[in-house]
């Protein structure tokens, strides 16, 4: 069982390690070991681990505010953020360091990117769709079932195109340099009112509820035009609002489900797909220029080389940790939990489509669609991206998906 196997090293002996080596330097060393490491083996990964990162002086420190992740999360949500620091630091010689603050120790899901336009932090780690209230260009990803998979997500992301249609509008609309993604798709997590139901097979028999909604403006209107009444609650407040029965479900992807600890007041996890879930890294724009070409090309190849271990290792993680497939895997998070994924037909995610989408169903979109496209610089954000996710197959896995350095030409 996976809670099992993370009790070999607890909170305590944690906290004992970090106090003497380091908090990052600890982080580092049991992302390199799993949460499966002794305390003597922790430790003496982190004494390693800080005597090579205090090596030299650093030209720049780096203070990184990743929202609640932490050692024990970004093992079950392996979306990159310790690999990317370790990393960083490793291809620099030390040259930037990396000073990792998650646990919402410095910022939580909804103002670390505030924090960091406002330089309080340099890099952050957050939803694109819990940021979106700081950085509204965030919502161009949000367009309902504008990506059929995660393999399609992946592929927007090493695309080129994402440059003019991205991360070019974030740079000069909101100050943050977009570095990589982990990559889900939403759905609707159903508390217990629905442990008694019948797994779930259409968005009809959800309407009428009522669940929570993330700072995305373009997710209320997919709701809102599925009869899904949303809800704006709190990401530190969900797990308590779907025990309580304020709230029937939430939105959010499986992944989330499982590294927040809600699968115990979760019944049927129903994969609608309907728009990303993109649990996202970035910095400062001012802070990544000050950097120089140099430093800047290796942060960008520690960002590319994230994006690549995100892509399959969260891919795994989904199957063998998770328990977000269907079959679903014996001993997983979502297993141990009696969490049901309700998977849909492509019939009926197609009926939720038409419902929602703006290819279908335009109108309710067209305000935010115009605005968006104004602040791309003219272009049609929807179509665009829409075009560039059907480049390949829609059954592809997303670990076939083809690696590539967007930033370059």
């Amino acid at each position: 069982m996976y809670k099992k196997e993370q009790e070999n090293l607890s909170r305590r002996d944690f906290m004992k390690v970090s106090s003497r080596f380091g908090m990052t330097s600890t982080l580092m060393a049991m992302g390199a070991l799993g949460t499966t490491a002794t305390m003597s083996q922790v430790a003496s990964a982190a004494e390693e681990t800080q005597k090579k990162r205090y090596a030299m002086e650093p030209k720049f420190t780096l203070k990184f505010g990743a929202a609640g992740f932490n050692e024990t999360n970004l093992d079950i949500q392996k979306s990159g953020q310790l690999f990317f620091a370790r990393d960083l630091e490793e291809r620099t010689n030390g040259a930037i360091r990396v000073e990792f603050i998650g646990s919402n120790q410095i910022c939580g899901q909804t103002d670390c990117v505030k924090k960091t336009q406002q330089g309080i932090v340099d890099i952050y780690s957050a939803s694109t769709q819990n940021s979106a209230g700081g950085a509204p260009y965030l919502n161009v990803l949000d367009y309902a079932y504008m990506f059929p998979s995660r393999a399609s997500q992946y592929h927007f992301l090493y695309s080129n195109k994402s440059e003019a249609l991205l991360r070019k509008p974030l740079r000069e609309r909101h100050n943050v340099q977009f570095l990589f993604s982990h990559c889900e798709l939403r759905g609707l997590q159903m508390g217990q009112s629905f442990a008694d139901k019948p797994t779930v097979t259409s968005v009809s028999e959800l309407a009428g509820t009522k669940n929570r909604v993330t700072g995305t403006q373009l997710g209320r209107i997919a709701m809102q035009l599925m009869d899904l009444n949303p809800v704006p609650v709190a990401w530190a407040e969900t797990l308590d609002a779907l025990k309580t029965g304020l709230i029937d479900g939430a939105e959010t992807w499986m992944g989330a489900v499982a590294y927040a600890g809600m699968a115990p007041v979760v019944s049927q996890a129903v994969d609608l797909k309907f728009f990303c879930g993109t649990e996202h890294t970035a910095m400062n724009l001012d802070v990544f220029e000050k950097l120089g070409s140099e430093l800047q090309n290796d942060v960008m190849e520690s960002a590319y080389c994230a994006q690549i271990f995100t892509q399959g290792m969260n891919e795994a993680s989904l199957f063998d940790i998770v328990g977000g497939t269907t079959p679903q895997k014996p001993g997983t998070i979502f297993a141990e939990n009696n969490v049901r994924v309700a998977t849909l037909s492509d019939e009926e995610l197609l009926k939720a489509e038409k419902m929602c989408s703006p290819e279908y169903n335009p109108e309710p979109w067209a305000q935010w669609r115009e605005r968006l496209d104004k602040w791309s610089g003219g272009h049609d954000t929807y179509k665009e991206i829409y075009d560039i996710a059907r480049e390949i197959p829609k059954d592809m896995s997303a670990v076939n998906v083809k690696p590539n350095r967007w930033w370059r030409s």
